[in-house]
């Protein structure tokens, strides 16, 4: 990273932005490490950050921002640069009201698109928008998943793992992400694949002993919770 911000400097750059995808705890380390980056505007950790942390480093400050996930939000950074050199800056999250913006035409054209499609998979075909929209359940509770530790989803999502797959036990990846739902809505199939729609959908079943399980719930915490965010 380093070499890549010094070859953009030496290129002319007055300005160094990083879009990162490491989560904030390592974009906060990288930015104490790394000189000549002027802000990093990062994701991964889906922290709605409302004021950017700024750094301190050998070669002066980094500004370290996260926007949330979902395009919930829009992380907005204006510089004032003058005689090649930032003289202020100003940073807001701006929150995206989908029903309060027009629509781009050429985007929402390739989401018609995508939606309106017929699709052949593990034997059948159907139709995008009409599997999208199929209601699957009706919710009885605040589903959400907000946190590093269960939410109301991740449960639903484990239980739904276990019955199927006749298992003791499951495992599915807490993040924060995905489609909230208030009691009372109904569960369509477009809302579960909010939450699985990723890498997730590929669900293996195997043996493991308790040892092994103890030693995936131990490398997991220490991922998220060890104090050295680059361990």
């Amino acid at each position: 990273m380093q070499e890549a911000v010094n070859s953009a400097c030496a290129e002319g750059a007055e300005v160094v932005v990083v879009l990162s995808h490491n989560g904030m705890d390592v974009d906060l380390k990288m930015a104490s490490r790394v000189t000549g980056i002027d802000a990093i505007m990062g994701g991964h950790t889906h922290d709605a950050v409302p004021t950017p942390t700024v750094v301190k480093n050998r070669g002066g400050q980094t500004m370290v921002s996260n926007a949330g996930s979902n395009a919930k939000y829009l992380g907005v950074l204006d510089f004032d640069v003058r005689n090649g050199k930032i003289q202020d800056y100003k940073y807001h999250l701006l929150p995206v009201f989908s029903d309060f913006i027009e629509p781009d035409k050429e985007m929402a054209d390739y989401i018609e698109r995508c939606y309106n499609q017929e699709i052949n998979f593990d034997g059948k075909t159907f139709n995008v928008a009409e599997r999208a929209s199929q209601q699957l359940a009706t919710n009885d509770a605040l589903l959400y998943r907000r946190g590093n530790f269960i939410g109301t989803w991740d449960q639903l999502l484990c239980d739904a793992l276990v019955d199927v797959n006749d298992a003791q036990i499951s495992f599915s990846p807490g993040v924060r992400w995905g489609t909230s739902l208030i009691p009372g809505e109904p569960i369509t199939y477009d809302d579960m694949m909010t939450h699985v729609v990723l890498t997730y959908p590929n669900v293996t079943v195997n043996e493991f002993t308790g040892e092994q399980i103890k030693g995936i719930l131990e490398d997991v915490c220490d991922n998220i919770f060890n104090t050295d965010p680059y361990y």
